[in-house]
């Protein structure tokens, strides 16, 4: 155990402080003696685990950890008395708010003309705002069924047609398409070396190493599931039949293994190309999202690619067939004059492209997720720190929930990930060494999380400091190891340091550290993801599982 006294703190923090500038990273040498300064400066415990528990050795499903779907808001409903309402789950770029409320907009009109079917009664819908991934998952679970479905793309519906009986209802309600965005000086460099501006072409200029990209995770993101379809279609010279076959298998290894970093989302991805020191020189993003983000309109191009994003609308296992012809109905006034003019206002204005990928069968594309799962690093191992929240505000639900949703998360880790834990309260503890995540380090996990009690203060960067070290020892132990840190919490901090001790040094060690808030306060944790490209995620205690889960299936 090591021990901060008050008159070393306040020298070494005065040291460390003096003429720095608060904005700039440190350099990695810098940041790696600041860190070492800072953890001389501070107490924490090593308190390792030293029992192992039972484990299940079954099989999880993201499907399984779906929260109660009132969690995703009806966002447009019909006047009360309505006779026949059909609910729709739409995808989260049309049925949001500000830009992202075309859908929204177009229903609420749709229901306030007061529709009729041709019995006479009386129509409506009902709109659920909800990611196409996610809808997708609660279609192949079986739960919660919706009437209608309306994704991004034709790619989430041909997954779901493997679970429900999928029916077409409008091939596209509203134009969209998915793009490379990528920098002026990027796409100048494909243009005069590569002689076309296209996916195939970025592909190529990505393995021989002249442009660094990043896209988002095929399982959540509509334009994440587009690319991944594109690459391995590219490799595969248009054969559907040898999209999975091994040698198409490594060459996709390959070029992941020059693909530093898959967003959870494009918001995530599209403010990391926005820094001014951001790595990347290409990312993905849907025309509506990139026309409508002003950033992007100056020194930033954008090239459609993959198979368009005509956002279908398709009837959901056997619904009744009034609330089919509720849906016909509401498909027809999508085209209607005044939802078209909308669609221009909110970007759904796209370039002309016709798609030369053909839409795989859903087969097809679940097992090309299960190929990127398992390719997705590029044969380079993953090593994670997680810093747990166990102050006395965590205690009785929420610590239950931490709880039961990192034991059944845990089952989204890759066996042979390198797993650590640290928890912290008024001090930071070492509850787990860093080792491969195989039964016995697995056993160890589930027991440090049954041992998990709520008790004192918050000092979330203490136990971050605590993590970074760890990671640096392996890093040093393993040199191509990528390193992540997961950071769970429910408050501010109030005991500790601050974020103007760490903040350089985070940005300076380049490590990136997805946090996750419980009724937190967000900003401060999104600051903190901030730093090295990560995610910030605001979870409740019955989505916590789900999220948990989805960030361990993208990141490890």
């Amino acid at each position: 155990m090591r021990i901060r006294t008050a008159w070393l703190t306040a020298l070494v923090l005065a040291l460390l402080s003096a003429g720095c500038s608060t904005s700039e990273p440190l350099t990695y040498e810098d940041s790696v003696k600041r860190l070492s300064n800072l953890m001389e400066g501070m107490a924490w415990i090593e308190e390792y685990v030293t029992r192992a528990a039972t484990v299940d050795l079954g099989g999880v499903d993201l499907a399984d950890t779906l929260p109660p779907i009132e969690g995703f808001p009806i966002v447009s409903s019909p006047q009360p008395g309505t006779q026949v309402v059909a609910e729709i789950f739409v995808s989260t770029e049309k049925s949001g708010t500000g830009a992202d409320a075309w859908m929204v907009e177009v229903a609420d009109n749709f229901n306030r003309s007061r529709p009729t079917l041709a019995d006479g009664r009386s129509a409506g819908v009902d709109i659920r705002k909800i990611a196409s991934g996610t809808g997708y998952q609660f279609i192949a679970a079986g739960r919660d069924l919706p009437d209608g479905f309306s994704p991004s793309n034709e790619l989430w519906v041909q997954m779901a047609a493997n679970h429900q009986r999928m029916t077409l209802v409008s091939s596209s309600l509203v134009e969209n398409t998915a793009g490379l965005v990528m920098k002026d000086e990027t796409a100048q460099l494909i243009e005069s070396k590569y002689g076309k501006l296209d996916a195939a072409s970025l592909i190529e200029a990505v393995i021989a190493g002249d442009v660094v990209m990043g896209y988002t995770d095929p399982f959540a993101s509509s334009t994440g599931l587009n690319f991944l379809v594109t690459v391995l279609y590219s490799f595969a010279n248009g054969e559907e039949s040898r999209m999975l076959d091994p040698d198409v298998a490594s060459v996709f290894e390959t070029f992941q293994q020059r693909v530093p970093f898959v967003a959870l989302t494009t918001m995530q991805m599209r403010e990391s190309v926005e820094k001014e020191t951001g790595t990347l020189d290409a990312f993905v993003m849907e025309w509506q999202t990139f026309t409508s983000t002003d950033s992007l309109q100056r020194g930033y191009r954008f090239v459609p690619f993959g198979v368009r994003h005509d956002n279908p609308l398709y009837a959901v296992g056997d619904p009744d067939p009034a609330k089919v012809e509720v849906m016909e109905l509401l498909a027809e006034f999508t085209q209607n004059t005044e939802s078209r003019n909308l669609a221009e206002e909110f970007g759904f204005d796209p370039p002309a492209y016709a798609s030369d990928v053909v839409v795989p069968s859903g087969t097809t594309l679940i097992g090309a997720q299960r190929l990127w799962k398992d390719k997705k690093e590029g044969g380079r191992p993953v090593s994670a720190v997680f810093v747990t929240d166990v102050s006395g505000s965590m205690e009785g639900t929420r610590i239950q929930a931490v709880q039961r949703a990192l034991v059944s998360a845990r089952g989204f880790i890759q066996s042979d990930t390198r797993i650590g834990m640290v928890e912290f309260n008024d001090m930071a503890t070492k509850r787990l060494a860093i080792a491969k995540f195989d039964l016995n380090q697995q056993a160890r996990f589930v027991a440090a999380i049954e041992d998990m009690e709520a008790r004192g203060g918050t000092a979330m960067y203490d136990g971050i400091l605590v993590g970074l070290s760890m990671l640096l020892e392996e890093k040093a132990a393993n040199p191509e190891t990528k390193l992540m840190l997961i950071v769970l919490t429910d408050g501010e901090t109030r005991d500790g340091y601050v974020f103007s001790d760490v903040s350089r040094l985070i940005a300076g060690l380049g490590i990136p550290i997805y946090t996750v808030g419980f009724e937190a306060n967000l900003a401060e944790l999104e600051q903190v993801s901030a730093l090295v490209e990560a995610a910030s995620i605001n979870a409740g205690e019955e989505d916590v599982e789900f999220k948990l889960s989805a960030l361990f299936n993208a990141g490890m």
